[in-house]
């Protein structure tokens, strides 16, 4: 199949790539390459798979007529690319509206006017429900935690978009939506929780499990926004790509669905409370912070209920998160020149 992945030199999409690439995929790369890491990741594919193994189209989401062109003959597309700060949308909000709004809505124009149906695989964020203020939170000694939802937030909490980053990232995903009621294009959204692995180059406002390590391997001061006990569920990038493989394999049996992936109950951990000691053991040493006050929109806890996507999709998390954090130390350990260029 033909594979166009908006966002492709990114982390996620960069990793999804190379799966592709390596069981014989061909592969569009759609990129503007804006974010810190993309040239590297590109080499990173190039070094593996040769020069000519995929075909990158230096384009913008925002670009309606480039991407029109782009989409001619794909059987799925994955929109990966988009603003992805809380803290840039609050700065820059028309730019956020405009990448993540517009840029959504182009690529579904693309895809419903292209004449072949191609799959559209959307990337969302638990960030569309807001901070969940109504929610009874329980606050213990390392870590806050929901009392009436053990499994985690389900697919039918209510949306509350709270930042300029929720309003634009979740009305591309009720757009994503939609789409595939109205006109039929055989769409899935995958709100997603904190998704980590290697080929991520964190920084302070965006990707915080690989901006903490690379912080602390490279002696780089780390700020904690908050009081560190808030908590997400953590997601290796290899069990999200799953979890897309899974759709694409079944979607015209599960176009038009939503999903919450994350890492789930059975992965969860405190933004520092209980990530700093794990952090500490890997470094070998103790690792100093500052403390600042909250960020607009910061949830105290976000645990994704994965059971629809579990039932649906026949799909789990696989990775653990001593595990995956371990992954990710090593690979930027073994990788430091790549965040000091």
């Amino acid at each position: 199949m033909h594979y166009l992945i908006t966002g492709g030199a990114g982390f996620i999409g960069s990793n999804y790539v190379h799966r592709l690439l390596d069981r014989g995929e061909r592969v569009t790369i759609y990129d503007n390459l804006s974010r810190r890491g993309a040239t590297a990741n590109l080499d990173w594919l190039r070094e593996t798979f040769g020069d000519h193994a995929f075909t990158l189209i230096h384009g913008d989401v925002r670009d309606a007529t480039l991407l029109a062109a782009a989409v001619r003959d794909v059987d799925v597309i994955v929109h990966l690319a988009s603003q992805v700060a809380v803290t840039s949308s609050v700065l820059h909000p028309r730019e956020d509206f405009e990448i993540n709004v517009t840029g959504t809505f182009n690529v579904l124009e693309a895809a419903r006017l292209v004449g072949n149906q191609p799959a559209v695989i959307f990337a969302s964020t638990n960030k569309v429900y807001g901070g969940m203020e109504s929610l009874i939170v329980e606050e213990r000694e390392t870590r806050y935690a929901y009392r009436d939802y053990p499994h985690g937030i389900p697919e039918t909490y209510p949306l509350d978009f709270h930042s300029p980053y929720g309003c634009s990232k979740g009305s591309g995903d009720q757009y994503v939506r939609d789409y595939a009621r109205i006109y039929g294009l055989r769409t899935v959204v995958f709100r997603q929780s904190c998704i980590y692995g290697t080929r991520q180059f964190g920084v302070e406002d965006q990707g915080w499990v690989a901006w903490f390590i690379i912080a602390a391997l490279l002696g780089r001061p780390i700020t904690i926004y908050g009081d560190g006990k808030q908590v997400r569920d953590l997601l290796y990038v290899d069990d999200l790509l799953n979890a897309y493989d899974a759709a694409i394999a079944n979607i015209d049996q599960v176009a038009g669905q939503i999903y919450n992936v994350g890492g789930g109950a059975a992965n969860q951990l405190s933004v520092w409370r209980e990530f700093c000691p794990l952090l500490e053991r890997l470094t070998g040493r103790e690792i100093p912070v500052s403390w600042r006050d909250w960020r607009p929109g910061d949830q105290r806890i976000f645990v994704a209920d994965i059971r629809k996507a579990a039932e649906h999709l026949h799909w789990h998390p696989a990775v653990g998160v001593e595990e995956g954090i371990t992954r990710l130390f090593t690979w930027v350990k073994q990788n430091q020149a790549l965040f000091t260029s």
